[in-house]
C-alpha cells in the first residue's frame, strides 16, 4: 500500500512537472511567433492557453489560493518592471494630460462601461458596476509588446506607457474598493467606509515604497551588496512589500509596487539600469506563462458561447467605438496634441493580465463568500468569461490594425530603414550623404565639434553626445532609425555602443567597425560576447577606412541590371571595390558584413567604396 502511495504521488509530480514544462515551451513558441508574423503575442498566448485548457482542468483543487498568491506576486514584479521604465522627463508638455487619463477619463471608462453592462450586457448593477472598474485597467502586458512592435513617435509612445502603466494600480484598488462593497453591500456607512479605504492605500503605498526606496538606494550607494546579489535582493523586496503591504491593507500592494518603481526610476544618484533589465527579461517570461494559464482555467465549448451571446458582443464593441473615444476626447481638451495623436490614442486601450488575473480570483472569492446560490454567485461565471472576451476582441482589433493606423497617421514607420552613426569622421560623413540621397533617414552621434560642424554643413542631422549617453538613448527621438553603426576611432566605444543598442535594434542590426587587435583565442570568445557584428564585406579597421578615403576612393551608388551586373560591376572597379551597402527592390537596407555573403542582383542598388574611373 505505502508503495503505491509513493507511486501514485510520484506520477502526479510528473504530471505537474509536464505541465509546467509545457506551460513554458508554449509561452515562449508564441512569444517566437508573434516576432516571426508581427503578431500581437498576447492574441497567440491566450489561444494556446484556451487550447491547454481543453486537455487539463486546474478551475479546482486544494491549491487554488497559493495558485492566485504567486499570479498576485507575477503581476506586482510585472508593474514593478513598468514602473522603473516611467520617467517624468518623457512627458514633458503633456503632464497634464496623463493625470487626466489616469483621472477622469478612468472615471468616464468606469461609469460608461458599467452603464453598458447593466443596459447592454444583462448585468446587475452590482456586477456592472465592478465589472467597469475592473475594465479601466491596461497594463504594460500589452502596451508594451504592442509599442516595441508599432515604434510610434516619441510623444504618443511615451503618453500610451505611462497611461498603461499608471492606469493599472488605480484601476485595481477602484475594484478592489467595489468588491468589497459588493461582498457587504448590507452596511450602512458606504461612502465614508470606500474614503476610508482609498486613504488607508495611498498612505500604507507612499510610506511603505518610500521607505522600500530609501533602503535599495542606500544599499546600492554604500555597496552593502555584491553585484551578483543586486538583482535578487530587489526582487526579494518587491515580493515582500508587495505581500506586507497586501497584508497591511487590501489590493494596495499594486499601488505601492508601482510607486516604489517610479520612485526609482525618476532618482539619479544611483545607476539602476542593471536592475531594470533583468525585471524586463523577467516580464517576458512571466507574461508568456500567466496568459496561458489563466486561459487554461476557462472551458471553451458551446455552454460558455451560448452564456456570452450577441449582447456580449455589442458590449466590447461598444467599449471600443464609443467608451473609448469619448473617454480620451474629454481628457485631451486643450492639449498640446494633434488630432492624429489623439486618433491613435483613442485606438489604445486592450485589457491584460491584471484584469484576467483580478477577473478570476473576484468569481472565486464572490462564490465562495456568498454561496453558490446568490444571485450575484450565479453572474460570476459569465462575468469572468466577459472579462475574456473583452481581453481578446480589444487586443485584435487594437493591435493588428495598430501599425497601420500609426503609419497612415504619420506617427510610425513600417520596418524603419534609417541608420544611427557612431561617430561623424568625414569616411562617416560621406556614407551618411549616400545614404540620405537614397532617402534613408540618418543621424550622427559624435563629440568632437569639428565633426559635428561640418555635419551640419553637410546638412546631416547631428547630436552633440556621447553615442552611449541618457540624451541619445533615451530622450532623441529615433523614429525611423532601424540599426546602429559603431565607426569612430575607438574601438572600446564602438564595443560599448554595440552593446548599449543591441536590446533596441536587436543584435541582428547593431554593427561596428573591426578591430586592430591582435586575434588569438581569448580575443575571440571576447569579441562574439561582447561586440556587434563587423562591418562591410571585407572587415576593415577605423585607420584602413580613413586611408581609403585620403587615397582618393569615393561612395558610388550603383543600380544593377541586366545589362551591368555585379560582375560587370567588379570588373570595372576591380577587387580593391569596398561593398557597404544593398538596397532590395522592397527598398530595404541591408548592411555587408563578414558573415554575410553579398550576392545582389538585378533591379538592386550596391552602395560601395570605389575608386575614381572613367565614365564610359
Amino acid at each position: 500500500m505505502a508503495a503505491q502511495e509513493v507511486f501514485t504521488r510520484r506520477d502526479t509530480t510528473m504530471e505537474y512537472s509536464l505541465y509546467i514544462a509545457c506551460i513554458l515551451a508554449l509561452g515562449i513558441i508564441a512569444q517566437w511567433l508573434a516576432w516571426r508574423l508581427q503578431f500581437p503575442a498576447i492574441v497567440l498566448l491566450l489561444i494556446f492557453g484556451f487550447a491547454l485548457g481543453q486537455f487539463t482542468d486546474l478551475r479546482s483543487g486544494p491549491n487554488q489560493e497559493l495558485f492566485f498568491a504567486c499570479v498576485s506576486l507575477a503581476v506586482g514584479i510585472i508593474l514593478f518592471e513598468g514602473g522603473l521604465s516611467l520617467d517624468f522627463r518623457e512627458i514633458k508638455g503633456v503632464r497634464a494630460v496623463v493625470f487626466r487619463l489616469v483621472s477622469l477619463g478612468l472615471v468616464v471608462t468606469w461609469l460608461l462601461t458599467a452603464w453598458f453592462a447593466h443596459r447592454v450586457a444583462g448585468f446587475s448593477m452590482e456586477m456592472s458596476l465592478l465589472l467597469g472598474a475592473l475594465l479601466t485597467v491596461s497594463g504594460p502586458t500589452v502596451v508594451m509588446p504592442l509599442l516595441r512592435q508599432v515604434q510610434p513617435a516619441k510623444r504618443i509612445g511615451s503618453l500610451m506607457k505611462w497611461e498603461g502603466i499608471v492606469n493599472d494600480p488605480i484601476g485595481a484598488v477602484l475594484a478592489a474598493i467595489v468588491f468589497e462593497l459588493i461582498l457587504h453591500r448590507s452596511s450602512g456607512s458606504i461612502a465614508s467606509d470606500s474614503l476610508a479605504s482609498l486613504g488607508l492605500t495611498l498612505l500604507t503605498a507612499l510610506v511603505l515604497s518610500s521607505l522600500t526606496a530609501v533602503l535599495i538606494l542606500q544599499m546600492l550607494r554604500r555597496y552593502w551588496v555584491p553585484d551578483f546579489l543586486q538583482n535578487p535582493l530587489v526582487l526579494a523586496l518587491v515580493m515582500l512589500v508587495f505581500a506586507l503591504s497586501n497584508q497591511l491593507q487590501h489590493e494596495s500592494g499594486l499601488v505601492t509596487i508601482t510607486l516604489l518603481g517610479v520612485i526609482l526610476a525618476n532618482q539619479h544618484s544611483v545607476p539602476i539600469r542593471h536592475i531594470a533589465e533583468f525585471k524586463e527579461n523577467l516580464r517576458t517570461l512571466l507574461i508568456s506563462t500567466l496568459f496561458i494559464v489563466l486561459a487554461a482555467r476557462i472551458r471553451v465549448d458551446m455552454q460558455a458561447l451560448e452564456m456570452l451571446g450577441w449582447r456580449s458582443i455589442a458590449f466590447v464593441a461598444l467599449l471600443i467605438l464609443v467608451v473609448r473615444p469619448l473617454a480620451v476626447l474629454i481628457s485631451t481638451v486643450g492639449s498640446a496634441l494633434t488630432w492624429s495623436e489623439r486618433l491613435l490614442l483613442a485606438w489604445m486601450h486592450p485589457r491584460g493580465i491584471v484584469a484576467a488575473a483580478v477577473s478570476s480570483l473576484f468569481a472565486l472569492e464572490i462564490v465562495r463568500v456568498l454561496g453558490p446560490d446568490d444571485p450575484l454567485a450565479k453572474e460570476a461565471n459569465r462575468f469572468v468569461l466577459t472579462v475574456f472576451l473583452v481581453i481578446v476582441i480589444t487586443v485584435i482589433v487594437y493591435g493588428l490594425p495598430l501599425s497601420w493606423l500609426a503609419r497612415r497617421l504619420g506617427l510610425s514607420r513600417q520596418n524603419p530603414q534609417g541608420v544611427l552613426f557612431a561617430g561623424a569622421s568625414p569616411a562617416v560623413r560621406e556614407i551618411a550623404q549616400a545614404l540620405k540621397k537614397e532617402e534613408i533617414a540618418v543621424m550622427v552621434v559624435d563629440t568632437n565639434p569639428r565633426n559635428n560642424s561640418a555635419a551640419r554643413m553637410a546638412g546631416l542631422p547631428v547630436i552633440f553626445a556621447s553615442i552611449g549617453s541618457e540624451l541619445v538613448r533615451e530622450k532623441t527621438d529615433l523614429g525611423g532609425i532601424g540599426r546602429m553603426l559603431a565607426m569612430t576611432p575607438n574601438d572600446e566605444v564602438n564595443t560599448l555602443a554595440a552593446m548599449a543598442y543591441a536590446e533596441r535594434f536587436g543584435r541582428s542590426e547593431v554593427y561596428q567597425l573591426a578591430t586592430g587587435e591582435i586575434s588569438n583565442g581569448n580575443n575571440e570568445r571576447k569579441a562574439t560576447y561582447r561586440k556587434g557584428r563587423i562591418l562591410f564585406a571585407e572587415p576593415v579597421t577605423y585607420d584602413e577606412l580613413t586611408k581609403r578615403f585620403n587615397s582618393g576612393q569615393q561612395v558610388k551608388s550603383t543600380l544593377l541590371s541586366e545589362d551591368f551586373t555585379f560582375t560587370d560591376f567588379v570588373d570595372r572597379y576591380g577587387e580593391s571595390a569596398l561593398v557597404l551597402f544593398r538596397i532590395d527592390t522592397a527598398g530595404k537596407l541591408l548592411v555587408a558584413t563578414n558573415e554575410t555573403e553579398m550576392t545582389p542582383q538585378a533591379g538592386q542598388k550596391i552602395i560601395a567604396l570605389v575608386d575614381e574611373v572613367e565614365e564610359e
